[in-house]
């Protein structure tokens, strides 16, 4: 049976976003000076030297997300009124490059963004949570700066997107460089074997060099860490140091570390009060334990935790600021306050101003902060799909379907399969039934009210005249149809999912003995509680193959993927909601536990060399 014809659409068939088209701009005009500069050093001509072509750009997810505080550190901070969870948009970015005839998907990441909207500390946040590339890029040559070509345009979508996130009016973000755990993968399914994993060192490095690059664009103000930013006071700093001004992401490593350090805190609390010992005065004192132990794991590896200043941070209060003015004194080298600390600062003696500690007093001169919008609305759509909304979702459909990477034929065939899921992302789960004759309608052989939630008739009883329905009726559209590809298509495919999703959160509380007493006339409500039933009796289960158990475990595994609600009644949602977060919560935890026996066996390394050099004489 031959493909349809969403089987053979490419990347360039994807839908556009704000940031997509920000990014392949960006990458093709600095690849196009890149070239000419190494046209230039080889004295060739533009033409007769290689360059990197058939390069496409696309966000594949774009999706309102949230990320719940721990019980521990949430119960530790409630007297704060810290918030219970930070709303946040998640993206996936992919970058196809066309190799041999096929596109091939070489690159990804995903993101977090935290908006103006969003509570602090996570206010204006990005976190650069995943990144992932194969080393299939052609060509295989060096750029004029002397790095690898390929890693040249990894760099230019990083700082891209950078870019794009400063013009947003976000202040910063953060990377943990953090390689994969052996035998594991980020987003990328099986990678080559000759590949090795870098180290923490080298790609941090990597990083770093992809930073000074973008320091010399202006689009980074300045780079630091989370350690010295938030865990010491250095110069003016008036800041409190707190766990509670520690920026919380998904995945990120010491919001984990935190809820085993408070549960340790609170173990050796009952220690004290067992064997009656002083106790540990109010909350500030706990939280200064907290940041004690924290800042003692933090520091060894502090380097690999990058903050990134999109926007200039106030000397005095640590916030970047995206408003009002910046007081600059133009003797001391980056030394700049907010309007607020400003206006502190005049209140003081002339001799505890600025500069601290001297006799003398140096003069501030307001400068505008300009270019930062008031709010960080992202002007693109949401784009939903089942398999890319997250991480684990993408990689566990690669894992289960054998989507490899390990050579350049099987990235071939897994990039045109992961191209086919971004091309269908609502493949019904089970056939529409037509309103006037009851017969199962096939696909592109229909039509439908945008109006009513459940309204569809066959071509042949419109042919026949019979409906009698006061709502006009569109054709839907077949996978065979090449017109069905184009936005519009695409945007009735995502209403169809979500009209699935509402008829599957109906049928869980519809309890209306007939159809005709249904909000939904047609037979579907019926159907979705046929399989409810079924599911309840089914002996095979959809592990055994089950064909029906396999279609209701697909609605409500994509159900409790979008589902905020915590008290949902849709059936197994709770359960399904619990089992994908504790496969994340594993994964950090393994995560975690590898950074630490490596931070162990760092710590034994320096002492058996401490040992050694302290027997040798002469030293």
């Amino acid at each position: 049976m031959p493909l349809p014809q969403s089987a053979v659409l490419g990347a360039t068939d994807l839908p556009r976003t704000v940031l997509s088209d920000h990014l392949e701009e960006r990458l093709y005009k600095r690849l196009k000076l890149e070239r000419q500069a190494r046209a230039s050093q080889s004295g060739h001509s533009f033409d007769e030297v290689a360059g990197a072509e058939d390069l496409v750009v696309r966000v594949v997810s774009s999706v309102d997300m949230k990320v719940e505080v721990k019980p521990r550190f949430l119960e530790f901070f409630q007297e704060d009124n810290y918030p219970a969870q930070f709303p946040y948009k998640s993206k996936a970015v992919l970058l196809f490059q066309k190799i041999e005839g096929v596109e091939v998907c070489l690159f990804g990441m995903y993101v977090q963004e935290f908006g103006a909207e969003c509570a602090y500390p996570n206010q204006r946040c990005v976190y650069l949570s995943y990144l992932d590339s194969v080393k299939y890029f052609r060509p295989e040559i060096k750029a004029a700066t002397g790095e690898a070509l390929r890693k040249f345009v990894y760099h230019e979508i990083l700082i891209g997107y950078l870019e794009y996130c400063k013009l947003r009016g976000f202040t910063s973000c953060y990377i943990w460089a953090c390689p994969p755990l052996n035998g594991e993968d980020y987003i990328l399914y099986c990678h080559p074997e000759i590949r090795k994993t870098a180290k923490s060192g080298k790609l941090r490095e990597w990083y770093l060099a992809m930073l000074r690059k973008a320091i010399k664009e202006e689009i980074v103000v300045e780079v630091s860490n989370l350690y010295d930013y938030f865990f010491i006071t250095m110069g003016e700093c008036k800041a409190k140091v707190t766990a509670s001004r520690l920026p919380y992401f998904d995945g990120d490593y010491w919001p984990g570390a935190a809820e085993d350090m408070i549960s340790q805190l609170r173990q050796e609390e009952d220690d004290r009060k067992l064997h009656k010992k002083s106790k540990t005065s109010g909350n500030a004192s706990k939280d200064a334990m907290l940041m004690e132990k924290l800042g003692g794991t933090i520091y060894r590896m502090k380097e690999d935790f990058i903050m990134v200043h999109l926007q200039y941070s106030c000397r005095h209060c640590c916030i970047l600021m995206s408003s009002g003015k910046r007081w600059v004194c133009h003797q001391c080298r980056s030394f700049y306050i907010c309007d607020k600390c400003y206006s502190t600062e005049q209140q003081l003696e002339a001799r505890d101003r600025h500069p601290s500690n001297s006799r003398d007093t140096h003069k501030l001169h307001p400068v505008d902060i300009v270019g930062v919008p008031d709010d960080t609305k992202d002007r693109d759509d949401i784009l939903e799909s089942e398999f890319f909304d997250s991480r684990l979702s993408f990689l566990s459909l690669c894992q289960g379907s054998g989507y490899q990477y390990d050579t350049l034929r099987r990235a071939k065939h897994s990039s045109m399969m992961v191209l086919y899921h971004l091309h269908n992302p609502s493949v019904p789960l089970f056939v529409n039934t037509c309103i006037i004759c009851a017969h199962d309608i096939e696909t592109g052989q229909g039509w439908r009210c945008e109006v009513c939630p459940d309204f569809d008739v066959c071509n042949v009883c419109y042919q026949k005249g019979a409906v009698n329905h006061p709502h006009k009726l569109t054709n839907r559209p077949s996978d065979d149809d090449p017109d069905a590809e184009n936005k519009e298509a695409r945007q009735v495919r995502v209403s169809q999912l979500r009209k699935m999703l509402d008829l599957l959160v109906h049928a869980s509380t519809c309890r209306s003995g007939s159809w005709t007493g249904c909000k939904y006339p047609n037979s579907n409500c019926r159907k979705v509680k046929g399989l409810f039933r079924h599911g309840m009796l089914c002996k095979t289960r959809a592990s055994g193959g089950c064909a029906l158990c396999k279609k209701m475990w697909y609605m409500l595994q994509l159900h409790a993927q979008s589902c905020r609600d915590s008290g949902c009644i849709v059936p197994r949602c709770r359960d399904v909601k619990e089992h994908l977060r504790r496969l994340q919560q594993q994964y950090d935890s393994r995560r975690r536990a590898a950074v630490n026996e490596m931070l162990r066996q760092r710590d034994f390394f320096d002492l058996c060399l401490r040992s050694n050099n302290s027997l040798t004489p002469g030293i």
